[in-house]
C-alpha cells in the first residue's frame, strides 16, 4: 500500500502532465460543444485546472488510508488489486467507487462469499515503481482473484524499453488467474501512438506468461471523446464514477468467466 512519500509522487506527476491535460481538456470541450468560453480565455482555464487536480491531488491519503483500514476487514477471498491511481479510485465520489471497489462488489455477489481487497496500487505509478513498490507485497499473498491495470503514467515519459522490462517484471509475478488489463484511450493522437506500442507490448509480454487481457482501450475508446465530458473527474484525467464503470464493465466478462471457473459459490444451506 502506498507510504507517506509516495504520495508526492502523485502530486509531481499531475503537475507535470498539465500542460499536456490542458490541451486535451481545451480539445475535448470544443468537440463537446462546452468549451467556447474555456477555450477562449486559455490562461483562465489552464488557472482552473490546475486548482481542479491539486484539489484532486488532495484525496490521494484519503483514498489510500480508506483501502489501508478495508484491507483489515476479514473474508473468505482475497483479491488483490495492482495498479495506480485509477485503482485507487482517484476521481470518485468515494474510494470504493472506484472500478476495483465495483469489481469487489460483483465478486461477493457471484460467489456469496466475503471478500478481502487487499488494494496494493500507488497514486502516480508507473510500471517500473509497481515493481520496486507494490510487487515486494504481492509475493507475500495468495489472492484468489488478481486485477492488473498499470501503465498510464508510463505514457507522459514514453520509453518503450523500459516499459516492456518493467511490465516483463510485473507479469512474471502473476499467478496464471491474474486478469491484467491494456492501456485506456487517450483519445488524442498524439497520446495514442505511444498507448498502442504500450499496448502491443502488454499483450505480447501478457501472451508470453499466458495471462488474460481484458479490454480496457477498446471499452473506453468506445465512448467517444465526448466521453471526457461526462465521463471524467474535473481534472480532465482521472474517471469519475460513471467513468469506473465503463471501466470495470472491460473487466466484468473475463471476471465472471474466471470466478465461474475457479470459485465454487456458497452453499445456500450453509
Amino acid at each position: 500500500m502506498p507510504r507517506g512519500g509516495l504520495y508526492s509522487r502523485g502530486v509531481i506527476t499531475v503537475n507535470q502532465r498539465l500542460r499536456s491535460l490542458v490541451l486535451t481538456a481545451g480539445t475535448v470541450a470544443t468537440a463537446a460543444g462546452i468549451g467556447a468560453a474555456a477555450t477562449f480565455n486559455y490562461r483562465k482555464f489552464r488557472l482552473r485546472l490546475a486548482e481542479n487536480a491539486a484539489l484532486l491531488n488532495e484525496t490521494l491519503p484519503i483514498h489510500s488510508q480508506w483501502w489501508r483500514d478495508h484491507a483489515k476487514e476479514q473474508g473468505e477471498l482475497l483479491y488483490v488489486a495492482i495498479g495506480d491511481s485509477a485503482a485507487q479510485g482517484i476521481g470518485a465520489s468515494k474510494p470504493n467507487r472506484g472500478y476495483v471497489g465495483i469489481l469487489a462488489d460483483h465478486i461477493r455477489l457471484s460467489t456469496g462469499r466475503t471478500v478481502r481487497v487487499v488494494n496494493l496500487s500507488v497514486s502516480g505509478a508507473t510500471v517500473g515503481l509497481t515493481v520496486r513498490d507494490q510487487l515486494p507485497r504481492f509475493v507475500k499473498l495468495s489472492p484468489d482473484v488478481v486485477t492488473v491495470a498499470i501503465g498510464a503514467n508510463d505514457i507522459a515519459f514514453w520509453d518503450a524499453a523500459v516499459f516492456e522490462t518493467g511490465i516483463r517484471e510485473v507479469f512474471a509475478a502473476l499467478p496464471g488467474h491474474a486478469i491484467v488489463a491494456d492501456l485506456p484511450c487517450f483519445h488524442l493522437p498524439h497520446n495514442e501512438r505511444k498507448v498502442a506500442e504500450a499496448n502491443r507490448i502488454l499483450r505480447g509480454v501478457a501472451a508470453e506468461f499466458g495471462l488474460t487481457v481484458v479490454p480496457l482501450h477498446a471499452t473506453t475508446k468506445r465512448q467517444g471523446l465526448r466521453s471526457v465530458a461526462t465521463q471524467f473527474a474535473n481534472d480532465f484525467f482521472h474517471p469519475n464514477d460513471r467513468g469506473y464503470r465503463v471501466w470495470a464493465e472491460a473487466f466484468l466478462p473475463e471476471l465472471s468467466a474466471d470466478i465461474a471457473h475457479r470459485i465454487p459459490q456458497a452453499r445456500l444451506d450453509a
